[in-house]
């Protein structure tokens, strides 16, 4: 009997000798991520705000996408949402809506029903502030001392923003 050396090989990338856009590379680089979270592509999450209704599409976002078991069929797939928590007893009501939207947008039965996620849902994460912290005099001193050298008054007060973040914690 003979054993076979399995080595693990190295990926190859192929270039392809052009240039390529950014939107291009970004896309390779998420739709797979979409595709593990059950959606074939990025058009419920980009028109989020078309098919939810008013106040539920800016305190809610698509999470997944769950086929029942085995084939897809004409039935249709469960659609999870995250949510605010304060929203999330009228927004399972409005539930129905949402799933007619979306059929609607896609002209076939696509979302049987809406479900609410457990995954914690947080709006504008990147834009949250601890609001009951303020800079001491010392601080912005010091922050003010570090940035003074800089031109550009655009990055200037982009630093000045940031280190003020940032010593402020």
């Amino acid at each position: 009997m003979i054993k076979k050396n399995k080595t693990k090989q190295s990926k190859i990338y192929k270039r392809s000798n052009r240039t390529t856009g950014l939107g291009d590379a970004i896309n390779k680089a998420i739709d797979p991520i979409i595709q593990k979270r059950g959606f074939a592509n990025r058009d419920i999450i980009a028109n989020w705000p078309i098919f939810a209704p008013s106040p539920y599409n800016q305190v809610s976002i698509p999470d997944r996408l769950v086929w029942p078991r085995g084939e897809k069929s004409d039935q249709g797939a469960t659609l999870y949402l995250r949510c605010a928590p304060a929203h999330a007893l009228a927004l399972s009501h409005e539930g129905a809506k949402i799933a007619a939207s979306v059929n609607r947008y896609f002209g076939y039965i696509l979302v049987n029903r809406v479900k609410l996620s457990l995954e914690p849902f947080s709006p504008h994460s990147s834009k949250m502030l601890d609001k009951g912290q303020t800079p001491t005099k010392e601080t912005i001193k010091a922050v003010n001392e570090e940035i003074k050298d800089i031109k550009d008054d655009d990055l200037k007060e982009a630093l000045r923003r940031l280190g003020l973040n940032i010593k402020t914690k």
